[in-house]
């Protein structure tokens, strides 16, 4: 918490510090580079209003963001991440009793509120469903982990502390099964491998995860895949989480030169694989059609009940988007 000239209190909104490596830049472009949706504009007239911080002191826009730096962005609200209200909504419950709920989480639906997505994300339906939910540190009710917009799939969620607190003690330790389906350009080779590299945020691109050119930078990640079928231009993969980075399963892909199918952010929705014909590209682009989003399915969790102290493991069909699109490439496969 801050407090501005006027002696009013100041609400944390970002907070982003610079790599070692960072060139100088000026701060609206270090922003923008990191917040979704912002725009210079907008940068620059909460710059003019004494919004942005380095180290804990007010910057004009033409401030110079060097390797290091901690640049926050505040303002006289809390986040609307914060305030979370309950929403009443279709809710596809796996599982629940009185210590947790598995859910099922539909494509295009974010997890928790957060930049631009401030209704209509899973939270608040969970919320309107159990208004009791415990916080976890982030101060999001009842969430232990969570899965991208775009991604489909399986998620627990805590509704007592003790709950919470014991299962974010297996992600931790990581206890936790997680299994993914995924649609990838080309066919892995060879067919079962683990890729362990290091990620960290993209040095051109904040928005989306690489591996760093050097081992130490960056966080362990490890994803374990084995391809279940080829379909010569895209293949079916599982993969295997051992640990739980931001789109660990994306940007590893992406780094073994096979990108999910139609994956925006990492490459995977231009035609990677196949021929130079107009028919092939119209099949393509009715692939993208039918599934607009990354190709990837949350299959399978498993854990220990926090509470009965017994192995439980729950599976889920892919949704009719992922299989639409499997079904496609089955039929197109048979005639290459």
């Amino acid at each position: 918490m801050e407090i501005d000239e006027n002696n009013e209190e100041l609400f944390e909104h970002f907070s982003f510090s610079a790599d070692k490596g960072q060139e100088p830049i000026r701060v609206d472009k270090f922003l923008m580079n990191r917040i979704e949706n912002a725009t210079r504009n907008k940068i620059q007239k909460a710059a003019k209003s004494g919004y942005i911080f380095s180290n804990n002191i007010p910057i004009k826009q033409n401030y110079r963001v060097k390797p290091g730096d901690n640049v926050k962005v505040m303002f006289h609200h809390p986040p609307h991440e914060h305030l979370i209200v309950g929403e009443k909504m279709d809710i596809d419950i796996v599982y629940e009793d009185s210590d947790l709920m598995v859910v099922n989480k539909p494509p295009n639906q974010v997890v928790h509120p957060g930049h631009g997505n401030y209704s209509g994300t899973l939270l608040n339906g969970l919320i309107y469903h159990n208004e009791n939910l415990p916080e976890n540190s982030d101060g999001r009710p009842g969430l232990v982990h969570r899965i991208d917009k775009d991604t489909s799939g399986l998620l627990v969620v805590a509704k007592s502390e003790i709950a919470l607190t014991k299962l974010a003690e297996q992600f931790f330790h990581k206890k936790i099964e997680r299994k993914y389906l995924a649609i990838v350009w080309g066919v892995p080779n060879p067919s079962k491998d683990t890729i362990n590299k290091n990620l960290s945020r993209d040095k051109k691109n904040r928005m989306i995860m690489s591996v760093p050119d050097e081992d130490k930078i960056g966080k362990r990640a490890v994803t374990h895949y084995k391809v279940v079928e080829d379909y010569g231009y895209v293949s079916l993969i599982e993969c295997q989480l051992e640990t739980g980075r931001t789109h660990q399963i994306r940007a590893h892909m992406k780094y073994i030169g096979h990108p999910i199918f139609n994956d925006i952010r990492y490459g995977g929705d231009k035609i990677l694989k196949g021929t130079i014909f107009n028919k092939y590209k119209q099949f393509v682009e009715n692939c993208f059609k039918v599934l607009p989003r990354q190709a990837l399915h949350a299959k399978t969790l498993g854990f220990v009940h926090p509470i009965k102290n017994k192995k439980m493991v729950f599976e889920i069909e892919v949704p009719d988007d992922f299989n639409s699109c499997l079904e496609k490439w089955k039929k197109y496969s048979k005639n290459i």
